[in-house]
């Protein structure tokens, strides 16, 4: 797992609770993807939203958010900062 610090704050990009932050539903989901060499990438907190989840494919070259219901958006509508 990628440990670089967020740029906006000195927090780890997956926090150590990371999974008190998921919702069931979307720990079964990154359970079921993790099988298939998909992790966790980061977890964003938008002002007054839910979490938003991102996961990367092994390689890194796709990424996908895990939405509230366990859903996997693989085309989301996100900017990635570098």
């Amino acid at each position: 797992m990628d440990m670089t610090q967020e740029k906006r704050r000195a927090e780890p990009p997956v926090p150590e609770n990371a999974m008190d932050m998921l919702t069931d539903l979307q720990k079964i989901a990154l359970r079921r993807i993790e099988n298939f060499g998909w992790q966790l990438k980061f977890i964003r907190h938008p002002s007054f939203e839910p979490p938003m989840v991102v996961v990367e494919n092994s390689t890194g070259v796709n990424i996908g958010v895990l939405e509230e219901d366990g859903g996997v958006n693989l085309n989301p509508r996100i900017v990635l900062r570098n």
